[in-house]
């Protein structure tokens, strides 16, 4: 069965934009109930898709940091080119540490980490997670057990480079946090099971932002925006962005 893919939105609202950046194997759906949660209280909303992202699985271990930081900018220009001078960033996961990148390289509204990871975990951990999330893309295809095992035999014996990229990213923009000075809010789920908790404290600790803040989700896991407390999150990043000095 064909599955399909999530693409890439833009949710025209306001002046006012929001830049939402979805995690490593995840897509715009992550963001993107938020997303029209935001335009219907008059924000304009864009969501870029990474390559190698939401296709075959295959096809993701070909691609890297530095093709979906691409894609991040890429997402950025399309809204200045659409004419929105203020521009926030908000970014699930290693969307959010992109989120974080961002603020230190461009000029931003204001920065919001969701579930931003600041330590490494080591390349088994996270070469599991593909395997996991390969498997799960075929499950959905709808492909028999035993064409999955004969596929991912095969998947396992790619090469991943990708991983020790995403490890070089995440220590890079960790070394670099205190060189962000926008607005920011940081959002972590208590029952997060992919990443270590305390990086949540480190970006809050770390940015040098005069206006921060930062929220624990106690009923959350990882994709918090797909979670028990979305709607909560919804009011607490409109909230947060209402509280922002636009222009317009």
């Amino acid at each position: 069965m064909k599955i399909t893919a999530p693409k890439p939105f833009f949710f025209e609202g306001g002046k006012r934009a929001v830049l939402m950046l979805h995690g490593f194997t995840g897509s715009s759906a992550d963001v993107r109930m938020l997303g029209r949660f935001l335009q219907k209280k008059g924000y304009t909303c864009h969501a870029p898709q990474y390559k190698g992202h939401a296709v075959p699985p295959e096809e993701l271990v070909h691609t890297g940091p530095e093709d979906w930081w691409e894609d991040v900018i890429g997402g950025y220009n399309h809204l200045k080119e659409k004419g929105y001078d203020e521009i926030a960033v908000c970014g699930l996961s290693l969307g959010g540490v992109f989120s974080l990148k961002l603020a230190t390289e461009q000029p931003v509204k204001a920065v919001i980490p969701m579930c931003a990871p600041m330590s490494i975990k080591s390349e088994e951990v996270m070469y599991k997670g593909v395997c996991e999330y390969a498997e799960e893309y075929k499950k959905r295809e709808q492909k028999t057990r035993e064409q999955i095992e004969q596929e991912m035999e095969e998947f396992k014996k790619t090469p991943m480079n990708t991983l020790k990229a995403l490890q070089d990213l995440i220590q890079s923009v960790r070394n670099s946090v205190d060189l962000v000075y926008a607005p920011t809010f940081v959002v972590q789920a208590r029952n997060d099971e992919m990443i270590n908790t305390d990086s949540a404290n480190i970006i809050y600790n770390e940015v040098e932002s005069e206006k921060k803040d930062i929220k624990w989700y106690e009923n959350s896991s990882h994709v918090i925006t797909l979670d028990k407390e979305k709607e909560q999150l919804h009011e607490d990043v409109y909230a947060f962005l209402e509280d922002l000095d636009w222009s317009e």
